[in-house]
């Protein structure tokens, strides 16, 4: 622990540094192939869409007895159509048909109660219609368009607009990637996912914001100097906060992973599944994003200025007299050391000898008597 802490404070005091803004283009790659996978998967696949937004009928039967094979075949006979039948861990069987009237939901809980050997009143039916479904998907729509307003808005005002800009390219980053692994692994999207959803554009803004405030001090009066660049700056501000970040990242992923792990493994509490996931994918990303993602092309943003690029000018000329001058006092170090054999003593320095005053001869002074005379 005391290595790392070390570690913290060579990173902040800026001994240690890795340079995240100058790899942006390896970072781009990655990023683009994590997302042309999950737009792929999108496009291909799809999302596995819950009955809340399909609309539809659930039946969840505690204890069940009945092998899932059984409980499917038992629904698609009362109801004449296609069921998704899924079992968690502690033994609850989930079934899902299209939509049902309030007889035929009737029906299909008697003949599940039969087969899998729960009482009927055990057994828990939700029936939903798709028009419910389409009302959560426009407020939830409605609302991420008001919070990414917001956000530039604010950002805009405490940062600049290009910070604003940076910022929303990380969240479009965070929440494509989410959704994308959702449809790549066929996890069922619920109003729990779109509360994770929602919760995980906050995490990843926050996380964000506090490298760019790092960045907007490491950069202030930037301009009135020649020795690092701005994105010599935003690269420090990264460093100086990393370690921030992977502490904030592990703490607040590790409630997470215990409600993945206890409440949907050992509970089976599917809602808890649904909201979990959301937040560990887009925690992660949101991390990723603020360090490897934002930053970089906040640098890449502002580098475009015409200060900026004067001011790399600048620095770049410097840095090219500092590496003249060390060449040029090397190659003097190492001809002094070579050590030079005069040919004639005409070649060799004049040296000079030291006289000192108390041995200089002085006239000695004639008696009063001989002077008189």
């Amino acid at each position: 622990m005391s290595r790392f802490r070390d570690i913290g404070h060579r990173l902040y005091a800026g001994e240690v540094s890795y340079d995240f803004v100058g790899r942006r283009n390896r970072w781009y790659v990655i990023s683009a192939v994590i997302l042309v996978v999950a737009i792929g998967a999108l496009l291909f696949r799809g999302l596995n869409l819950g009955i809340e937004f399909r609309g539809g009928a659930e039946f969840t039967l505690p204890n069940a007895t009945c092998t899932v094979e059984g409980a499917r075949a038992s629904a698609e006979a009362a109801t004449g159509g296609q069921a998704i039948v899924t079992e968690t861990a502690s033994g609850t069987v989930r079934v899902q048909t299209e939509a049902l009237t309030p007889a035929a939901s009737v029906d299909v809980a008697t003949q599940l109660a039969d087969t899998c050997g729960v009482a009927k009143d055990d057994i828990k039916a939700q029936v939903v219609g798709p028009t419910w479904g389409a009302e959560i998907s426009q407020k939830a729509l409605q609302g991420l368009v008001v919070f990414l307003l917001l956000v530039t808005i604010f950002l805009s005002i405490y940062f600049e607009w290009r910070m604003a800009a940076a910022a929303l390219v990380a969240l479009a980053h965070d929440l494509l990637i989410t959704i994308g692994i959702y449809a790549l692994t066929g996890l069922e999207v619920t109003p729990a996912t779109v509360i994770g959803l929602l919760t995980i554009l906050g995490y990843s803004l926050y996380d964000t914001v506090v490298v760019f405030d790092k960045v907007k001090e490491n950069t202030k009066g930037i301009g009135g100097q020649s020795v690092l660049t701005y994105s010599d700056a935003a690269n420090l501000a990264v460093n100086q906060t990393l370690v921030r970040s992977i502490n904030t990242s592990v703490v607040a992923l590790l409630p997470v992973i215990a409600i993945i792990v206890v409440g949907a493994g050992f509970l089976g509490a599917g809602t808890l599944l649904d909201l979990a996931v959301a937040l560990a994918i887009g925690m992660a990303a949101g991390t990723y994003s603020s360090i490897f993602v934002a930053t970089p092309f906040l640098a890449q943003l502002k580098e475009r200025q015409p200060e900026m690029k004067a001011l790399a000018a600048r620095v770049a000329s410097r840095r090219k007299q500092g590496r003249t001058a060390a060449k040029a006092a090397t190659a003097g170090g190492e001809s002094s050391a070579e050590g030079e054999e005069p040919s004639s003593a005409a070649s060799r320095p004049a040296t000079t000898t030291r006289v000192d005053s108390a041995s200089r001869q002085q006239p000695r002074r004639q008696s009063r008597s001989r002077r008189k005379s």
